[in-house]
């Protein structure tokens, strides 16, 4: 008799926002339509329930699972949160994924909320992360910083909400300083033809809730979207990314069977 595929159990932070609550389901009901075949759970590290053990109990037939986590870089809740519930996993094996980022479908949406935006070619940007004390999440926002830099073909300046520096706000500080102020009488002609630079803010922010409030309020002069929209489409490179982050911890496992048991991470 053949084992059944691994559950998917889909991990996002959490939120007490209801319009990031429904975001976050819409995305972990989207995976499970396009992949009808596989089981699909979802749950969260912090804030909301089901937990992580919940969410793997919910399980119910003893299958594997592997935790995908629906967080943006690979820091705390990945390294010793996620790591943590899925070695202590018991009577299933269970594997960890990769965090969703840093990836090129993450830089393709970005790029499509700063066209939504109306970016212009004269305006700075700043890409909007959450923060980690972890420096390897760090990396993983700045690395995602050069990618839409590239992907853009102008300078892109990170900055932090939280727990690491630049801080948002002064990232946008500075973008604004590098503004050429034009002189008064030349300026008025010139803006009449020519809109003015702005500061726009990419947030690189799953869904809507306290942190893209947070973003909100920097004191960018346009701010975009997070990557989950408020409506119910879910954006099919965010499926994509899931899923291939499930399959990637799937073949692992099946190359090297103990470490589905023994919950280690997807490199």
């Amino acid at each position: 008799m053949t084992e059944p595929a691994p559950a998917l159990a889909a991990i996002s932070h959490g939120t007490s926002s209801p319009t990031g609550q429904a975001a976050v389901a819409a995305l972990v009901a989207a995976v499970a339509a396009r992949r009808p075949e596989l089981r699909v759970v979802g749950g969260f590290v912090d804030v909301q329930q089901p937990d992580v053990p919940a969410t793997l109990d919910s399980i119910g037939d003893g299958r594997g699972a592997v935790v995908v986590p629906l967080l943006l870089s690979a820091g705390y809740h990945v390294h010793v949160d996620l790591s943590e519930a899925v070695d202590g996993a018991t009577g299933r094996d269970a594997a960890l994924a990769n965090a969703l980022g840093p990836d090129d479908r993450l830089v393709a949406i970005l790029a499509r909320r700063l066209r939504e935006a109306g970016l212009r070619r004269r305006d700075r940007v700043v890409l909007a992360c959450a923060g980690s004390s972890d420096a390897r999440a760090v990396a993983d926002c700045h690395e995602m910083g050069r990618r839409l830099q590239l992907a853009l073909g102008r300078p892109v300046r990170v900055g932090f909400i939280s727990a690491a520096t630049p801080r948002l706000g002064d990232a946008i500080a500075a973008e604004r300083e590098g503004i050429p102020a034009a002189r008064a009488a030349f300026g008025r002609i010139v803006r009449l033809f020519v809109p003015p630079a702005r500061v726009v803010v990419a947030s690189y922010l799953l869904a809507p809730g306290y942190f893209a409030d947070l973003a909100r309020d920097a004191g960018g002069d346009v701010v975009t979207e997070p990557l989950l929209p408020r409506s119910a489409t879910s954006p099919r490179e965010l499926v994509d990314l899931v899923l291939d982050r499930y399959d990637a911890a799937v073949r692992a496992e099946a190359g090297h069977p103990r470490e589905l048991q023994l919950g280690v991470a997807a490199s």
